[in-house]
């Protein structure tokens, strides 16, 4: 036994670390983009153009819009044995730039904002917009969230948590049901404590799970707020 978890544990640890590693080459070639993108902005208004950068994912699917209010999303949750919620139905991946009306909340999905939160275990200490959320959870973070109910203990040791997990964040959310809730793209589960055995289950399944619409992509160079 002891051997079998301290093999799990050393492939946990591997894992995590390639993700860091996978990260810091994207943060890179992210700064080589930004450098050379403005560049061109700058060669553009010299000749009296202007040149607009607006793309911020590379999502195959996502038409952006500045008008849409709907989320897109058609469904319903189902709750498993576990007490995980998977969304059954469609979760729309469009990017917008206005506020999005979602049907669950946190939300696990929809349309969203272009650029992403910030989820390279990344601790908020004030709500954080849905939009920009939602499409952390696209790149395959899980999202921590927690009322003022939540015991202070609690929301310590997962925030200690999120800090050294890669594709993870947490804020507070005070319109949700239960004081301490866990959300990933399409799935969610409300928690007792930080103690709870679901914390560890649902962080080893959801962060880059197979869930993740853009397995790979950025939690980095989006917004910090």
């Amino acid at each position: 036994m002891g051997s079998a978890k301290n093999s799990s544990s050393a492939a946990r640890k591997a894992r995590i670390e390639e993700m860091r590693r996978a990260e810091r080459a994207r943060e890179r070639r992210g700064r080589v983009l930004t450098i050379a993108a403005s560049a061109v902005v700058v060669a553009g208004l010299v000749v009296g153009g202007v040149v607009l950068v607006n793309k911020q994912s590379g999502d195959k699917d996502s038409t952006p819009s500045g008008d849409a209010k709907n989320s897109g999303d058609s469904g319903h949750f189902t709750t498993g044995k576990d007490g995980v919620k998977t969304w059954s139905g469609k979760l729309a991946r469009t990017h917008v730039t206005s506020k999005v009306s979602y049907p669950m909340h946190p939300p696990v999905g929809g349309n969203h904002n272009p650029v992403w939160l910030n989820c390279n275990g990344d601790v908020y200490t004030k709500e954080v917009p849905d939009e920009n959320a939602v499409h952390a959870l696209e790149h395959g973070a899980v999202w921590v969230t927690y009322t003022a109910k939540a015991q202070k203990a609690d929301v310590d040791a997962l925030a200690a948590k999120v800090k050294k997990t890669p594709y993870s964040l947490m804020s507070p959310y005070e319109n949700q049901e239960a004081p301490l809730i866990l959300s990933a793209w399409g799935h969610q589960v409300a928690v007792k404590s930080a103690k709870d055995p679901e914390v560890n289950k649902f962080f080893a399944t959801y962060v880059q799970g197979q869930q993740t619409p853009e397995p790979g992509a950025s939690c980095t160079g989006g917004v910090m707020k």
